[in-house]
């Protein structure tokens, strides 16, 4: 079973950024894929079990962006 969260991301300028907010959300575990759009300003995380928001928030700040839960 595939679980998906989705984020709206602040503070992107670029496609790189993207690509670096990418890479720390799938080293986390639990973490399948991450597809973030700069023009949409979305970062989709699919996951193979729960994980907390927060945690991928915090792995957003890691790359220097700031995160909430969309909807």
């Amino acid at each position: 079973m595939t679980l998906r969260l989705e984020f709206t991301v602040s503070g992107m300028h670029c496609n790189s950024c993207g690509l670096l907010i990418d890479d720390e959300i799938e080293e986390l575990p639990g973490v399948t894929a991450s597809t973030t759009n700069l023009r949409t300003e979305r970062t989709v995380v699919e996951l193979d079990r729960p994980i907390p928001a927060e945690q991928i928030i915090e792995a957003i700040a890691t790359a220097g962006y700031t995160a909430t839960v969309a909807g």
